[in-house]
């Protein structure tokens, strides 16, 4: 097998795992932070609320961090000649993210954890605050290191091909690090909210910590409607406008659209066919596309045929994973805003069908999140570093298909293991409820 195939199967596992974790840390903190805060001005049940998020806070950071080991070392081992070439711009992000993102999140989860008899209510609750800011300072670095590879700035490349960092504040606050970043932690708080409402319908449903569970619910509904509505617009919109100057093959590839098109159409669904360059069965919404990209119905959008095919991304899993994700959160739009309109009508908590589906619809902001990462990770194929480095240029010389093939059946199997006992973990203190705190 072809050994940057199988590099990038085992990177793909790997971090597609460990992003099960960020994803609930990044939507529970601002809750945790909000319900210490409550409980701080007298409310005791804010109180039990806050240390059972809290719980669940701890689960996801751990297997965050347990997970998020392999994927530093596989720089090293999988992708040295990366890592080498381009270490002094990447390694800078990641850097910071260890040195003060971690230790911040880190060291004050410990106070948050087992500090309360121990600080005043005052640094508790800046204990909370600070969780949640280094949660998402955390989330900040990462994405920066990535939105450089989507697009590269603040550096020069030597003869020898070496890339040498000119400007970190360039690469930190690049336009494209910015709207990446607010639409990955729109799209947490997405998650977070359906978390904690879907948590709430459990127990409103099963007739069990009813008026704690009402809370989550309340919450869960008004923040996932919220933050549904700016994953859209304008976090959505400004990311798909970066990938548009930036990328557009790939965004030929997210719809589907082989040929160069003046109004194009935005396709709600359809089967793409490389072979024969064209959409089975579409259906279309005519030249919306032109007006998402460049806010006129009747622009000029590139399609995949105006690009040598060695230069196009895997259309149909690009097309796909963008399309689940789309379809996805115009769901959890629809779900969540139904559950605010019956909020305001006092009949929220009394209609088990939307109690119902907001607790079955609990998993999925997962597969949306991990579909847009796949759409923006696969959708740069054939770049490592776009148009910069290719992928094939990347891999460690001296690692072969067979022993990456060896290590990702171990991690196959350690990840099952470890998957398995985080859901035994967090399903076990849902199980025992907040009043239990």
């Amino acid at each position: 097998m072809d050994v940057v195939i199988v590099d990038r199967l085992q990177f793909a596992f790997t971090v597609m795992f460990h992003y099960l974790f960020p994803i609930g840390t990044l939507g529970l903190g601002p809750f945790i932070a909000w319900y210490v805060y409550r409980a701080s001005r007298g409310d005791a049940q804010a109180d039990s609320i806050a240390r059972f998020l809290t719980k669940i806070f701890t689960f996801n950071f751990a297997a965050g961090v347990v997970t998020g080991i392999p994927m530093e070392f596989q720089f090293g081992t999988n992708w040295a000649t990366f890592s080498a070439k381009s270490g002094s711009v990447v390694g800078q992000p990641l850097a910071m993210e260890g040195m003060y993102a971690f230790f911040l999140e880190s060291v004050f989860l410990g106070i948050l954890l087992y500090g309360k008899q121990r600080v005043s209510s005052r640094w508790y609750v800046a204990s909370a605050f600070c969780v949640w800011i280094g949660s998402w300072i955390s989330g900040y670095f990462i994405v920066a290191a990535n939105a450089w590879m989507q697009h590269p700035v603040g550096y020069h490349a030597t003869p020898e091909g070496t890339i040498v960092l000119d400007d970190i504040a360039a690469v930190l606050l690049s336009p494209f690090a910015f709207w990446q970043f607010t639409h990955v932690i729109v799209s947490a708080a997405v998650a977070g909210g359906f978390i904690l409402a879907g948590i709430g319908s459990y127990y409103v449903l099963a007739r069990r910590d009813e008026p704690i569970g009402r809370r989550f619910v309340r919450a869960g509904a008004i923040v996932a409607f919220v933050a549904s509505c700016l994953v859209i617009f304008p976090t959505g919109d400004r990311n798909g406008h970066d990938v548009t100057v930036y990328q557009p093959v790939k965004l030929a590839a997210m719809e589907g659209l082989f040929e160069t098109t003046r109004g194009a159409p935005l396709a709600i669904i359809g089967m793409p066919d490389v072979a024969h360059k064209t959409l089975i069965d579409p259906i279309f919404v005519p030249r919306f596309l032109s007006f998402l990209a460049y806010g006129n119905f009747d622009a000029n959008v590139d399609g995949l045929t105006n690009y040598a095919t060695v230069l196009w991304p895997p259309v149909e899993l690009t097309y796909y994973a963008y399309h689940v994700m789309v379809g996805l959160g115009t769901i959890f739009l629809a779900a969540s805003g139904l559950a605010v309109l019956l909020l305001l009508l006092k009949r929220l908590y009394t209609t088990r069908a939307i109690l119902w589906i907001l607790m079955l619809l609990m998993p999925f902001p997962y597969i949306a999140i991990e579909s847009g990462w796949i759409t923006s990770e696969v959708g740069r194929q054939p770049w490592i570093i776009y148009g910069v480095m290719r992928t094939s240029e990347g891999v460690s010389a001296n690692v072969g298909s067979g022993e990456v093939l060896f290590t990702l059946i171990g991690f196959l199997g350690m990840y099952f293991v470890l998957g398995v006992t985080y859901l035994y973990l967090v399903l076990r203190e849902i199980g025992l409820g907040p009043a239990h705190e």
